[in-house]
């Protein structure tokens, strides 16, 4: 077992650390809200990271496989609803009228996992790698604790860098400035999204 979890970590590091949409959702919203104001967000996303990775495991591949189609509609729902939170953050960078921004929710954090499409491949692509067809429950969920722990260390890690990055960005103009650029980068992800 240790042997399996080392060789994951390493394995999942790279995928698990780099700029995706859930990690740029959540070093946006450490940016705007910092990083206490993010953990319900944090809670439901890794909650639903669980769930759905040893729903996988346990055969949703298989599902997936016999319904393409449910694996378009998430990349497309998944997209939209990153675009939308993008154009949260933009609207809040620019306009004094907005309604005052919140933070995202458990609810919030539960669906961008459910409607994160690369969720779903790199949670596969693990899956093949590490868990053969003998393998017993336990290895599952292993496999899938460890996964979890792991992207919830990654959202953690840009969400406090999020949260140093709009520490020197106090001024209402910086604000502005910062809201924008994560909003663009977040517009960026949905549009990557859809294309990919």
């Amino acid at each position: 077992m240790l042997e399996i979890t080392l060789a994951l970590i390493v394995f999942l590091f790279p995928l698990a650390y780099s700029p995706g949409p859930g990690n740029m959702v959540f070093a946006a919203n450490g940016a705007r809200f910092g990083l206490r104001a993010t953990l319900p967000a944090n809670v439901g996303y890794h909650i639903a990271t669980w769930v759905v990775t040893a729903g996988i495991g346990l055969g949703f591949v298989a599902a997936l496989d016999m319904a393409p189609r449910l694996f378009a509609v998430l990349k497309i729902a998944g997209a939209l609803y990153v675009l939308w939170l993008a154009f949260g953050l933009i609207r809040a960078g620019t306009l004094t009228s907005a309604p005052a921004p919140r933070p995202a929710s458990f609810t919030d954090g539960a669906v961008l996992l459910i409607l994160n499409p690369k969720a779903y491949v790199i949670i596969a692509l693990m899956f093949t790698q590490f868990l053969g067809p003998a393998d017993p429950l336990p290895v599952i969920l292993l496999i899938t604790t460890v996964f979890t722990l792991n992207n919830l260390l990654a959202f953690l890690t840009w969400t406090v860098v999020g949260d140093r990055l709009a520490r020197r960005f106090r001024s209402p103009a910086s604000a502005r400035i910062l809201n924008l650029t994560f909003g663009a980068i977040l517009a960026g992800v949905a549009i990557w999204m859809l294309l990919a």
